[in-house]
């Protein structure tokens, strides 16, 4: 009944917050003075802010600096598979420019769309050839396509990785980390020539017995059957996976607000502080921030509660036990793939010590082929966003893929 409850109260309030998003447009207008009315209209457009949505933001990336020279980017669908597309951002080479690597970019799927990576996209682009792990809303995808485990996640990286063919590069961002380890491995232990040529892991939670957060401990403080009784929902009508089992989106962005909501609670006020006083500017930032952060995506229930169990609780990975299909998956398999671990010294979600344990489980990886990098000052988002990822992690991240490149 949560999904119904929740459905009831968004459809109950669509109308209000609709009136209060063209009250703030018509009445928030540069050079008007600061009066009451603007207020009320920095008001409505705040609550109008409020609301989540459930469908992906644009990457808007339409363009990007090489050489100091604006190269455009055009989006294009590689591949589609009925929970996700691997989306390519094509660009044209430049005279005398060699081809550049292929990476694919493994995107987390918990509870916000991929455009998370937006930042990840744009910088990567400036010296790659990138695709992205373009996964679906999962109350989007009707029943009949069947379902969808960690399993199935990990299947989908090897087809994507095989339709880039020989030579790609595969970089992992925070859940993913465990499916893309097991990916390389199982293409590795069968000499598939897909296999990628480096492997880039970044605050991925590959061991989660080392330094736990309280993320880890939240996720071994109830049986699984616990979170699928309390937290698995099916998805209501009209949505196209009417009754298939979610974890929903608006779930997840609960339990990431509840871990800080005085800060959240602030950005709006700072927000409606911005419109009153004409500071377009700032409120747009907080704006495009918030449009993505409320955009929630929701999570197969078999996949959700699979990672749960095999991640955080039972540590399938570094103990050996994993399997993908009844076949046990081992790191030791990987032999020619380059490895780089990224941690962040803030990070409360996945901490130090948890990315680097795949060094020891890829152990005939050779050690002139392992680097591993912990960047100080950064939480966990800063692992892949803002001045530090451009400036210090990124090219670290670059040199070990051209490195690998052969």
């Amino acid at each position: 009944m949560l999904y119904q409850a929740y459905q009831l109260q968004s459809d109950l309030t669509s109308p209000l917050r609709l009136l209060a998003q063209h009250l703030g447009s018509a009445l928030l207008l540069p050079g008007t003075e600061r009066t009451a009315l603007r207020q009320l209209a920095a008001a409505s457009e705040v609550f109008s802010r409020l609301r989540l949505t459930h469908s992906r933001p644009a990457y808007g990336i339409t363009e990007v600096l090489i050489d100091g020279e604006a190269v455009p980017v055009t989006e294009e669908v590689a591949l589609t598979l009925p929970f996700g597309t691997l989306l390519h951002f094509a660009k044209p080479r430049l005279p005398g420019q060699a081809a550049l690597p292929v990476v694919l970019l493994a995107a987390p799927l918990s509870g916000h769309f991929a455009t998370l990576l937006r930042e990840t996209t744009r910088t990567l682009l400036q010296d790659h050839d990138v695709y992205i792990t373009d996964w679906h809303n999962a109350r989007d995808v009707a029943l009949h396509e069947g379902a969808f485990g960690l399993d199935d996640y990990i299947d989908y990286l090897m087809r994507f990785l095989r339709h880039l063919g020989e030579g790609s590069h595969l970089v992992a961002v925070c859940q993913p980390c465990v499916a893309a380890l097991a990916a390389t491995a199982l293409l590795a232990e069968d000499k598939d020539p897909a296999q990628p040529r480096s492997l880039t892991l970044m605050a991925g939670p590959v061991d989660c017995r080392v330094n736990p957060t309280e993320v880890n401990r939240l996720a071994i403080s109830q049986p699984i059957e616990w979170f699928e009784k309390n937290l698995i929902s099916h998805v209501p009508w009209p949505h196209r996976g009417f009754m298939r089992r979610v974890y929903p989106g608006f779930v997840q962005l609960s339990a990431f607000i509840s871990m800080n909501p005085d800060r959240h609670q602030q950005s709006f006020k700072n927000m409606y502080q911005h419109l009153v006083d004409g500071e377009f500017e700032q409120a747009e930032t907080l704006k495009t921030f918030y449009d993505e952060y409320l955009a929630v995506n929701d999570l197969p229930a078999e996949f959700y509660l699979e990672t749960v169990e095999k991640v955080f609780q039972t540590y399938d990975l570094p103990l050996g036990k994993l399997t993908f299909q009844g076949r046990t998956v081992d790191p030791a398999a990987i032999r020619r793939t380059a490895l780089l671990t990224i941690e962040g010294e803030r990070d409360d979600i996945c901490s130090v010590g948890q990315t680097v344990a795949a060094q020891d489980l890829c152990r005939n990886v050779r050690p002139y082929l392992k680097n591993h990098h912990v960047q100080t000052g950064v939480g966990h988002y800063g692992v892949f966003s803002g001045r530090k990822w451009n400036q210090q992690i990124y090219p670290r991240v670059r040199d070990s893929i051209h490195a690998s490149q052969g």
